[in-house]
């Protein structure tokens, strides 16, 4: 694990400049809450760069990098990949964009992962945008989508509410005492629920920093 995680932090040039003073709102939610069309949403209205932890590792892989090969072959051989090599790539991410603003999506996925990036990049999130929807709800939207994703069947999709239930509950646990989740009823319409979200991102976009 240490040549991953070592790989991973020469990789993304240590930490983040004192000077870059950064927005971040993390974006969690269960598979199918509707995270990424409001993330676009969020992006197109008020300017944030959106950030998945999930295409940052794909993207790596897909470099063919001495990095991305190593965390190819954990996820081959079923090993969770370290916290400190997503958290590398996101402040990589973040480090290489002229933005100040950042949404991150789908991580924190676990309280490690959470305390983990509280800890390497010393960001605290401004708030945790929370799409809540009924297990029932996700379950009818992955369906009925039908993009052509093979995880999209009955049981994938009751494994993966599960997990997120197991691992993200936790997380989301944490902000709340610190009073820093905004929780949306994502079962909504797509346009009601950005009305709510909207009217979360308009003070900070008014913030003079």
């Amino acid at each position: 694990m240490g040549t991953v995680v070592d790989a991973a932090i020469k990789d993304a040039n240590g930490s983040l400049p004192s000077h870059k003073k950064v927005t971040v709102v993390f974006v969690l939610g269960g598979p199918g809450s509707g995270k990424g069309t409001q993330c676009a949403n969020i992006v197109e209205h008020f300017g944030y760069t959106h950030l998945s932890a999930g295409d940052l590792l794909r993207a790596e892989i897909k470099s063919g990098s001495e990095n991305g090969t190593m965390i190819q072959n954990m996820i081959k051989e079923g090993k969770i990949v370290p916290s400190e090599v997503t958290i590398r790539l996101l402040q990589r991410a973040i480090q290489e964009s002229g933005n100040d603003k950042f949404l991150i999506d789908g991580f924190p996925r676990n309280e490690e992962n959470r305390a983990a990036f509280e800890s390497v990049t010393g960001i605290v999130p401004e708030f945790v945008l929370f799409f809540d929807c009924s297990e029932e709800e996700m379950e009818r939207r992955l369906l009925s989508r039908n993009q052509g994703r093979e995880d999209d069947n009955i049981d994938t999709i009751r494994k993966r509410f599960k997990v997120f239930l197991e691992s993200s509950l936790p997380v989301i646990d944490y902000y709340d005492s610190k009073g820093k989740v905004r929780k949306i009823d994502a079962t909504k319409p797509i346009e009601e629920v950005f009305e709510t979200v909207k009217a979360l991102f308009t003070p900070l976009s008014d913030k003079v920093i």
